[in-house]
């Protein structure tokens, strides 16, 4: 589920994931999520109703210092300014271009703190070494603190295309699927 930058918070796509979780067949599922949609999967798989359906979790560039941390670098000044805009204008990876940043997501993010989440479940992480946008220091950091984590480091970049083969080959060998 695509977060929707002008309007979104973290909190809405989360219910969202809960209510998807509810309505589909019974058993395990894998929860996949990219940038700040990692970072979402990694408050879903840490909430009560969603832990013991989630089996597998796989993140790439996870922006895991979204919340608390990391948007505070635009200091009191910047986040003001954001606040009496109501907007943020950032380049979006996906799109390809800038986009408007609503400040209902900063304030809703500001909640969450993926440094406090230790996912239950067994969970594949991909970075690139040579991210702009998430720091691979911050999620190597993450990673080597919970045991259940399998970080993969790879030269690339935040949206990792050059490395999609070789993701889509660990991914289907931790999923148990064929590639």
């Amino acid at each position: 589920m695509p977060v929707d930058l002008r309007s979104d918070t973290i909190t809405r796509p989360t219910a969202a994931m809960r209510a998807a979780m509810a309505e589909a067949p019974t058993g395990p599922v894998a929860v996949i999520g990219s940038s700040l949609g990692a970072f979402v999967a990694v408050h879903a798989a840490n909430d009560a109703a969603m832990r013991a359906r989630i089996a597998r979790l796989i993140l790439l560039a996870p922006a895991l210092d979204f919340g608390g941390n990391r948007l505070r670098q635009l200091g009191e000044y910047g986040i003001e300014e954001w606040r009496r805009s109501g907007k943020l204008r950032v380049f979006h990876y996906a799109d390809e271009q800038e986009r408007d940043v609503g400040f209902a997501l900063y304030e809703d993010a500001a909640r969450y703190d993926a440094f406090a989440v230790e996912p239950a479940m067994s969970t594949l992480v991909f970075q690139g070494t040579r991210d702009a946008s998430v720091d691979p220091n911050m999620v190597r950091q993450w990673c080597a603190v919970r045991p259940s984590i399998d970080l993969r480091l790879l030269d690339d970049e935040h949206q990792l295309t050059a490395s999609m083969d070789e993701i889509w080959a660990e991914s289907a060998r931790f999923l148990g699927v064929s590639p």
